[in-house]
């Protein structure tokens, strides 16, 4: 089976060896055993947030299929120890169905639950940082299981210590801690105009999910066979954090926000200002484009190469680090490839 097979962007190479790990122990004894031998092991989980090359994986592909949620229920707040398979958005509407808050702005975002501490998921003024009490992980270096706590994570915008130092750690379970309240508060502006309440204001969980869920439809972001547009990882760039030095050179309508290390400012806008624009494409015949929904998402249609795609990305890339002297960087994982400037 090739990689593209297992992607949501639909593009990749093919693995000298592809297994599924149904059960945390086998996931566990199939990574210490194939890192003992020093094979080359990729950890595939829902293939939505990840760009293969079209080259061959010469190693095995594990493919996470582990199950499993307890579930705590206390007085104020519920706690769910939850296996890395599980997929995210069947849990987001579990606790959605249930009253639970802490992850509803969440929905909708494909993949498993396993990676979402990686890229710190987040989404319209939620990140997975903010109700994650502790993560199980293998370290791949000694083979020990280990429990890292929240502040173990060094969480920070779409980053880990699990980003940061790849290939170190397996997740095998996430233990979340969410509330019990009715309502939850909402803090992203263009959440708060779909729902038709203030910033701040509240809404309940049901609410919040249906309100993302259209949001996130209209953007081509939510899984869906019949939509070309959800053929992509999602976001392919991050929004650059800068130096208030720099962000003052950058005019006043881009959005920005702050940030723990400096100001983020918007990718979508300075993609669109760079000149690129919904639909775009760089030949037209070319089967790559960027989503007709979101300036943000690279789509590939059926038949495209990774090639393509980097190259596409990489002429986005150049051309918003010309007029800005902004270097966007990717937001899924690069395997067998390479996104650089054109």
């Amino acid at each position: 089976m090739r990689l593209a097979d297992l992607t949501t962007m639909g593009v990749g190479g093919t693995p000298d060896v592809l297994r599924t790990c149904i059960a945390t122990n086998e996931l566990i004894e199939r990574v210490r055993k194939l890192d003992d031998a020093r094979e080359a092991v990729l950890i595939l989980g829902g293939g939505s947030n990840i760009l293969m090359g079209d080259g061959p994986f010469h190693g095995t592909v594990l493919q996470v299929a582990t199950r499993g949620i307890e579930v705590e229920v206390g007085d104020a707040d519920v706690r769910l120890t939850v296996a890395a398979g599980e997929p995210w958005d069947d849990l987001v509407e579990l606790c959605v169905v249930n009253g639970w808050s802490g992850i509803e702005a969440l929905s909708g975002i494909p993949g498993l639950v396993g990676a979402t501490p990686i890229q710190n998921v987040g989404a319209y003024g939620q990140e997975i940082s903010q109700v994650i009490e502790s993560v199980r992980v293998l370290d791949r270096v000694n083979g020990s299981v280990e429990v890292f706590d929240n502040a173990d994570c060094l969480f920070e915008y779409r980053s880990s210590i699990f980003k940061r130092q790849p290939n170190r750690w397996l997740i095998v379970a996430v233990t979340l801690v969410l509330s019990k309240d009715a309502k939850c508060g909402v803090r992203y502006a263009e959440l708060a105009t779909a729902l038709g309440i203030d910033i701040d204001g509240l809404a309940t969980p049901v609410e919040v999910r249906s309100a993302v869920l259209g949001l996130r439809a209209a953007k081509g972001m939510v899984l869906n066979a019949h939509d070309e547009d959800s053929r992509s990882a999602g976001s392919f760039f991050t929004n650059p954090i800068v130096s208030d030095e720099i962000a003052a050179r950058i005019p006043g309508a881009c959005p920005r926000y702050p940030a723990a290390t400096g100001v983020k400012l918007s990718a979508a806008w300075l993609i669109e200002q760079a000149g690129v624009t919904k639909g775009w494409r760089l030949t037209e015949s070319s089967p790559v484009r960027v989503s007709n929904k979101h300036t943000l998402a690279i789509v590939a249609a059926r038949g495209a190469t990774s090639a393509e795609v980097i190259h596409l990305a990489s002429h986005i890339q150049q051309l918003v680090m010309t007029k800005y002297g902004i270097k966007l960087e990717p937001e899924p994982t690069l395997v067998n490839c390479t996104v650089g400037t054109a």
